[in-house]
Protein backbone atom coordinates (compact mmCIF):
# COMPACT_ATOMS: atom_id res chain seq x y z
CA UNK A 1 0.00 0.00 0.00
CA UNK A 2 1.45 3.32 -1.14
CA UNK A 3 2.30 5.85 1.88
CA UNK A 4 0.57 9.08 2.50
CA UNK A 5 2.58 11.90 1.44
CA UNK A 6 3.18 14.49 3.97
CA UNK A 7 1.81 17.18 1.29
CA UNK A 8 -0.64 15.43 2.02
CA UNK A 9 -0.95 15.19 5.79
CA UNK A 10 -0.37 18.78 5.61
CA UNK A 11 -3.35 19.58 3.25
CA UNK A 12 -5.18 17.61 5.13
CA UNK A 13 -4.66 19.02 8.85
CA UNK A 14 -4.96 22.79 6.87
CA UNK A 15 -8.30 21.86 5.77
CA UNK A 16 -9.11 20.80 9.37
CA UNK A 17 -8.05 23.95 10.92
CA UNK A 18 -9.54 26.45 8.48
CA UNK A 19 -13.45 24.04 8.65
CA UNK A 20 -12.60 24.89 12.21
CA UNK A 21 -11.91 28.10 11.99
CA UNK A 22 -14.85 29.32 9.83
CA UNK A 23 -17.05 27.00 12.47
CA UNK A 24 -16.07 28.97 15.47
CA UNK A 25 -16.06 32.16 13.97
CA UNK A 26 -19.96 31.78 13.03
CA UNK A 27 -20.58 30.32 16.95
CA UNK A 28 -17.85 30.42 18.75
CA UNK A 29 -15.73 27.50 20.70
CA UNK A 30 -18.83 26.40 23.23
CA UNK A 31 -21.80 26.61 20.80
CA UNK A 32 -19.74 24.84 18.17
CA UNK A 33 -19.72 21.04 18.74
CA UNK A 34 -17.42 18.80 16.81
CA UNK A 35 -20.09 17.50 14.63
CA UNK A 36 -20.50 20.89 13.65
CA UNK A 37 -16.58 21.07 12.52
CA UNK A 38 -17.20 18.29 10.92
CA UNK A 39 -19.85 19.27 8.96
CA UNK A 40 -17.65 22.51 8.14
CA UNK A 41 -14.84 20.18 6.99
CA UNK A 42 -16.54 17.67 5.31
CA UNK A 43 -15.09 15.14 6.68
CA UNK A 44 -15.64 11.52 8.60
CA UNK A 45 -14.96 11.58 12.59
CA UNK A 46 -11.91 8.81 11.78
CA UNK A 47 -10.47 11.39 9.44
CA UNK A 48 -10.84 14.39 12.17
CA UNK A 49 -9.68 12.24 14.71
CA UNK A 50 -6.40 11.16 13.06
CA UNK A 51 -5.19 14.69 13.56
CA UNK A 52 -6.60 15.76 16.49
CA UNK A 53 -7.87 14.09 19.61
CA UNK A 54 -11.07 16.45 20.14
CA UNK A 55 -11.95 20.10 19.63
CA UNK A 56 -9.75 21.89 22.30
CA UNK A 57 -6.51 20.06 20.50
CA UNK A 58 -7.99 21.96 17.20
CA UNK A 59 -8.60 25.40 19.15
CA UNK A 60 -4.97 24.77 20.90
CA UNK A 61 -3.73 24.60 17.46
CA UNK A 62 -5.68 27.49 16.15
CA UNK A 63 -4.05 29.73 19.33
CA UNK A 64 -0.65 29.00 18.42
CA UNK A 65 -1.31 29.84 14.87
CA UNK A 66 -2.71 32.72 15.51
CA UNK A 67 0.53 33.59 17.64
CA UNK A 68 2.48 32.17 14.84
CA UNK A 69 1.42 34.78 12.46
CA UNK A 70 2.36 37.77 14.63
CA UNK A 71 5.96 36.20 14.39
CA UNK A 72 5.61 35.53 11.10
CA UNK A 73 4.41 39.57 10.02
CA UNK A 74 7.27 40.51 12.86
CA UNK A 75 9.85 38.37 10.94
CA UNK A 76 9.17 40.03 7.47
CA UNK A 77 9.56 43.49 8.51
CA UNK A 78 12.54 42.97 10.00
CA UNK A 79 14.30 41.78 6.65
CA UNK A 80 13.53 45.21 5.71
CA UNK A 81 17.15 46.74 5.08
CA UNK A 82 17.41 49.65 6.91
CA UNK A 83 15.14 48.96 9.66
CA UNK A 84 12.27 51.15 9.76
CA UNK A 85 11.02 53.29 12.40
CA UNK A 86 9.07 51.39 15.45
CA UNK A 87 6.08 53.24 14.44
CA UNK A 88 6.37 52.00 10.91
CA UNK A 89 7.00 48.52 12.20
CA UNK A 90 3.98 48.15 14.27
CA UNK A 91 1.84 49.70 11.32
CA UNK A 92 3.34 46.95 8.92
CA UNK A 93 2.88 44.01 11.53
CA UNK A 94 -0.69 45.23 12.29
CA UNK A 95 -1.09 44.92 8.38
CA UNK A 96 -0.19 41.82 7.89
CA UNK A 97 -2.13 40.36 11.14
CA UNK A 98 -5.34 41.79 10.81
CA UNK A 99 -6.14 44.01 7.62
CA UNK A 100 -5.46 41.19 5.01
CA UNK A 101 -8.55 39.13 3.09
CA UNK A 102 -12.01 40.10 1.92
CA UNK A 103 -13.30 42.57 3.52
CA UNK A 104 -15.40 41.69 6.75
CA UNK A 105 -12.57 38.81 6.96
CA UNK A 106 -10.47 40.63 9.03
CA UNK A 107 -12.87 41.48 12.07
CA UNK A 108 -14.12 37.98 11.86
CA UNK A 109 -10.14 36.96 12.57
CA UNK A 110 -10.07 39.02 15.08
CA UNK A 111 -13.40 37.85 17.04
CA UNK A 112 -12.00 34.57 16.61
CA UNK A 113 -8.39 35.72 18.11
CA UNK A 114 -10.38 37.23 21.00
CA UNK A 115 -11.75 33.85 21.69
CA UNK A 116 -8.84 32.39 21.65
CA UNK A 117 -7.47 35.06 24.90
CA UNK A 118 -10.48 34.13 26.56
CA UNK A 119 -10.21 30.54 26.36
CA UNK A 120 -6.58 30.41 28.36
CA UNK A 121 -8.93 31.66 31.37
CA UNK A 122 -10.51 28.17 31.43
CA UNK A 123 -8.13 25.81 30.12
CA UNK A 124 -5.00 26.19 31.71
CA UNK A 125 -2.83 23.76 29.21
CA UNK A 126 -3.47 26.07 26.04
CA UNK A 127 -2.69 29.02 28.59
CA UNK A 128 0.69 28.09 29.75
CA UNK A 129 1.15 27.04 25.27
CA UNK A 130 0.28 30.56 24.80
CA UNK A 131 2.52 32.06 27.19
CA UNK A 132 5.49 30.24 26.08
CA UNK A 133 4.79 31.84 22.94
CA UNK A 134 3.91 35.45 24.29
CA UNK A 135 7.25 35.37 26.19
CA UNK A 136 9.21 34.25 22.88
CA UNK A 137 7.47 37.60 20.84
CA UNK A 138 7.91 39.69 23.40
CA UNK A 139 11.76 38.56 23.62
CA UNK A 140 12.15 39.24 19.67
CA UNK A 141 10.56 42.40 20.70
CA UNK A 142 12.93 43.13 23.44
CA UNK A 143 16.20 42.56 20.93
CA UNK A 144 14.80 44.96 18.46
CA UNK A 145 14.06 47.83 20.90
CA UNK A 146 17.52 47.48 22.41
CA UNK A 147 18.98 47.61 18.99
CA UNK A 148 17.30 50.99 18.88
CA UNK A 149 18.63 51.85 22.51
CA UNK A 150 21.91 51.18 21.31
CA UNK A 151 21.94 53.36 17.71
CA UNK A 152 19.83 56.46 19.95
CA UNK A 153 17.22 56.32 18.03
CA UNK A 154 15.13 55.73 20.93
CA UNK A 155 15.21 56.88 24.52
CA UNK A 156 17.59 54.02 26.51
CA UNK A 157 16.76 54.96 30.14
CA UNK A 158 13.66 52.61 29.93
CA UNK A 159 14.35 48.87 30.29
CA UNK A 160 13.43 47.53 26.95
CA UNK A 161 11.57 45.00 28.20
CA UNK A 162 9.14 47.40 28.93
CA UNK A 163 9.32 49.13 25.83
CA UNK A 164 8.79 45.20 23.67
CA UNK A 165 5.12 44.84 26.02
CA UNK A 166 3.90 47.92 25.52
CA UNK A 167 4.36 47.31 21.77
CA UNK A 168 2.82 43.84 21.80
CA UNK A 169 0.00 46.09 23.77
CA UNK A 170 -0.55 47.59 20.92
CA UNK A 171 -1.04 45.01 18.69
CA UNK A 172 -3.36 43.06 21.21
CA UNK A 173 -5.28 46.52 21.56
CA UNK A 174 -5.40 47.14 17.54
CA UNK A 175 -7.05 43.15 17.25
CA UNK A 176 -9.45 44.07 20.63
CA UNK A 177 -10.98 47.47 18.88
CA UNK A 178 -11.26 44.95 15.38
CA UNK A 179 -13.27 42.00 16.52
CA UNK A 180 -15.58 45.33 19.00
CA UNK A 181 -16.09 47.86 17.39
CA UNK A 182 -15.88 49.05 13.32
CA UNK A 183 -12.73 47.98 11.50
CA UNK A 184 -10.03 50.23 12.64
CA UNK A 185 -6.73 50.67 10.19
CA UNK A 186 -3.34 49.97 11.19
CA UNK A 187 -2.41 53.86 10.11
CA UNK A 188 -4.47 54.86 13.31
CA UNK A 189 -2.28 52.92 15.55
CA UNK A 190 0.86 53.71 13.37
CA UNK A 191 -0.07 57.21 13.75
CA UNK A 192 -0.63 57.44 17.44
CA UNK A 193 2.61 55.81 18.26
CA UNK A 194 4.22 58.43 15.94
CA UNK A 195 2.67 61.28 17.73
CA UNK A 196 3.72 59.21 21.78
CA UNK A 197 7.47 59.01 20.25
CA UNK A 198 7.43 63.04 19.51
CA UNK A 199 5.57 63.88 22.61
CA UNK A 200 9.37 65.20 24.30
CA UNK A 201 9.97 67.03 21.27
CA UNK A 202 6.93 68.43 20.42
CA UNK A 203 6.57 72.24 20.93
CA UNK A 204 4.01 73.23 23.94
CA UNK A 205 2.35 76.73 22.26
Amino acid sequence: MARTSQAHLDARRRQILDGARRAFTLNGFHATSMQDVLREVDLSAGAVYRYFRGKEEIIAAIAMETLGDVRTAFDAVLAADPTPPLDEILGRVLWQVGSTGEPGEARARARLILQVWSETLRNAELAAALERGFTEMAGAWQGLVESYQRSGRIRADIPAEQVARTLLGLVQGYLSQQALFDEVTPEVFQNGLRALMSAGAANVQ
